[in-house]
């Protein structure tokens, strides 16, 4: 009786905007900048797994800039109260205002703090220089390319203006700069003190600011322990 009642009467319905993208029917091209535009949402789920997984204070720090970066965008967009272009064009939206793009903001704030984390933070520490700075140069012009696509797909797909996806991208740059800064200056050296709090240590929460090559670390001392107890296991075996 119940359930009749309610598909008599049906409520309003309302999609998730903040995932919600539409692109031009039969467009191959519309359809796979589609896709490309939910790549910050991507970012922030990659995130949110490092975190649980890592429980590393650097990564928590880099995710609480990207907070601080959406909260600027939507203040901008809220003082800016600049429209989107070709209103009516899109169905649902997260906010009615385009100045400036949230996507491209995002993005770009990733991307820049990702350079400066690579070419500065990350110290080589094996003697493979040039295999070293190869790859980080190859992750450099993937990352500038995901930035450059996902900036065009919010101006292909009438989210943005270009005006609106060049001025998102110029503050997500200055605001990645100012905490990779801040980060580095400021918290890194709190963070051995947060690290000793008995809550960062119930939870398992750890300081690596520095290792200054964490990929290198992590991969010698797990190869170190798993050989160690391979010869223990080997051992019992005999």
């Amino acid at each position: 009786m119940a359930l009749e009642e309610q598909c008599s009467a049906p409520p309003r319905w309302r999609s998730i905007s903040l995932t919600h993208v539409e692109f031009p029917e039969d467009d191959l091209t519309g359809q796979v900048l589609a896709y490309i535009s939910l790549l910050p949402i991507a970012v922030l789920v990659g995130f949110v797994t490092l975190i649980v997984f890592k429980r590393e204070l650097h990564t928590i720090s880099f995710f609480g800039g990207l907070i601080l970066n959406e909260g600027v965008n939507w203040l901008l967009k809220h003082i800016l109260r600049e429209p989107r272009p070709c209103a009516g064009a899109h169905s649902t939206l997260h906010t009615e205002y385009g100045m400036p793009s949230s996507h491209s903001q995002l993005i770009w704030f990733f991307v820049v703090y990702f350079f400066l984390f690579l070419y500065l933070r990350m110290h080589q520490t094996n003697n493979a220089r040039c295999v070293d700075l190869l790859w980080r140069h190859i992750l450099s012009i993937i990352l500038l390319g995901i930035a450059l696509s996902v900036s065009y797909s919010r101006v292909y797909l009438l989210y943005h203006t270009w005006s609106q996806v060049f001025y998102g991208g110029v503050a997500g740059c200055i605001i990645g700069i100012i905490w990779f800064f801040f980060t580095q200056e400021v918290l890194t050296p709190l963070f051995p003190k947060i690290a000793a709090w008995p809550i960062s240590e119930y939870f398992l929460v750890r300081d690596t600011s520095l290792i200054p090559n964490i990929l290198w670390f992590e991969y010698t001392v797990t190869r170190s322990e798993a050989r160690n107890r391979q010869r223990k296991l080997g051992t019992k075996l005999q």
